[in-house]
C-alpha cells in the first residue's frame, strides 16, 4: 500500500502569532515553526498501515524553504521519502489554491492508494483542504476519522463529529483526514533522525506542476484579509460581593452584557 501524507509547517501555538503589516497574511518568520501536531498523527497512522500492509509512505508539503524542517521531522518518524512544493509565487494561497497545488503534486506520485491529512491546520483552521482535494482528484473522501482499517481494496473508517459517529467505507484510492483521537504519534528515535538526513526530498515549483504565477498565490485567492488588529489585552474582571443577592447581581450583569 502506497500512502501519501499531507504535512504542514505552522507557527508554534505557544508562540505569539501575528499577521504581516503589508498584506495581512500570516507572518511565518515572527514565531517558531513546527510540524503541525495533527500532521504527526496523520504520519503515525500511515506508518501503522504501512506496517500492516507494506508499501511506501511519502510526505507531501507545500510551504517555504524552512518547511524542510517539518518534512524532516516526518521522515525521522519513519516516512520513506518526501515532496516539497516550494515557490515564492505560492505566498498568499488560500485553501482552494492550496488544494489545487497539492492535487497537481499528487499527480507526480505514481500509484498511491491513500492520501492522509489532518482535519485542519492550527494556523488557518479552515478544515476544507482534504475535502476540496478529494473533489479535485475525483476520489472518495472520509473525513474527521478517529479509526481506520483497510481490507483488500476497501478503506473503512469511524467518523466522529459534534453531530455523532458514523461508519464509512470507500474503495481505494481515497482521501482520508484524521482527528486528534486517531492515535498517539511516536517520538523520532536518534536512529530515525539520522536516517532522515539521507532520505530523498524532491523539490517542485509551481512551474514544475504546470501552474502559472497567475494561478497561485494571493493573485488567485478567492479570499483576502483586508484589515487586522491585535487582540486587546485582557481587562480586570468585575467582582461581585455576595450579601445574599449575588445571584441577582450576576444575572443583572449578564443582562447588561446582553448575554442572557
Amino acid at each position: 500500500m502506497n500512502i501519501v501524507v499531507l504535512v504542514k509547517q505552522v507557527p508554534d501555538t505557544w508562540s505569539e502569532r501575528k499577521l504581516s503589516d503589508t498584506d495581512h497574511t500570516l507572518d511565518r518568520d515572527a514565531a517558531d515553526a513546527v510540524l503541525d501536531e495533527i500532521n504527526e498523527r496523520a504520519v503515525e497512522e500511515a506508518l501503522v498501515l504501512q506496517a500492516e500492509h507494506g508499501g511506501e509512505v511519502t510526505v507531501l508539503s507545500m510551504g517555504p524553504d524552512r518547511a524542510t524542517d517539518a518534512i524532516r521531522k516526518a521522515l525521522s518518524m519513519g516516512a520513506d521519502k518526501a515532496i516539497h512544493v516550494s515557490d515564492p509565487a505560492l505566498h498568499g494561497s488560500d485553501a482552494l489554491t492550496t488544494a489545487k497545488v497539492l492535487a497537481k503534486a499528487l499527480g507526480t506520485v505514481e500509484g498511491f492508494d491513500l492520501v492522509i491529512a489532518g482535519n485542519e491546520a492550527t494556523d488557518g483552521r479552515a478544515g476544507a483542504v482534504p475535502a476540496i482535494l478529494a473533489e479535485l482528484l475525483g476520489l472518495p473522501q472520509l473525513t474527521h476519522v478517529r479509526k481506520v482499517t483497510v481490507e483488500g481494496g476497501v478503506v473503512k473508517a469511524v467518523r466522529e463529529t459534534d453531530e455523532g459517529v458514523a461508519h464509512l467505507e470507500a474503495s481505494l484510492p481515497a482521501v482520508l483526514s484524521v482527528n486528534e483521537k486517531i492515535n498517539e504519534p511516536r517520538y523520532p528515535s536518534f536512529k530515525g533522525i539520522m536516517a532522515a538526513k539521507k532520505k530523498p526530498v524532491t523539490t517542485l515549483t509551481a512551474a514544475d506542476l504546470g501552474l502559472g504565477a497567475d494561478e497561485v498565490g494571493a493573485a488567485a485567492a478567492w479570499t483576502q484579509v483586508v484589515e487586522a488588529s491585535p487582540k486587546p489585552p485582557r481587562t480586570a474582571g468585575q467582582r461581585v460581593e455576595d450579601e445574599g443577592d449575588g445571584g441577582s447581581k450576576i444575572a443583572e450583569y449578564l443582562v447588561g452584557q446582553k448575554l442572557i
